[in-house]
């Protein structure tokens, strides 16, 4: 497979990530996502973010977590977020450090 090839499959397979995550399983919460998997929407607006970065494009967290997320933060959080029990907010600050802090 060429390269360029091996890029535009690459990002068709983000694309689709993106989808699931944001149109077809909005229930699913970042911080669950987080707890189990040590991602989230988040981390992926970050990601997306780093490889602006990297290409020489400035882009800030916000503007990176719009073209993701297709709304601003605010939006997102108004249509589909739930308060987190305590349990999950502790295992978060475990999985926040252990997969964003630490990791740089």
């Amino acid at each position: 497979m060429d390269k360029q090839t091996e890029i535009e499959i690459q990002a068709a397979a983000f694309r689709r990530l993106q989808k699931h995550l944001m149109q077809d399983r909005t229930d699913v919460q970042n911080i669950d996502l987080m707890n189990m998997a040590g991602f989230c929407r988040n981390c992926l607006a970050r990601w997306y973010q780093e490889a602006a970065g990297e290409k020489g494009i400035e882009m800030g967290k916000d503007e990176a977590r719009e073209i993701y997320y297709g709304m601003t933060m605010a939006e997102w959080k108004a249509k589909y977020q739930t308060e987190a029990n305590a349990d999950k907010q502790a295992a978060f600050e475990v999985a926040f450090k252990e997969n964003v802090t630490d990791r740089g």
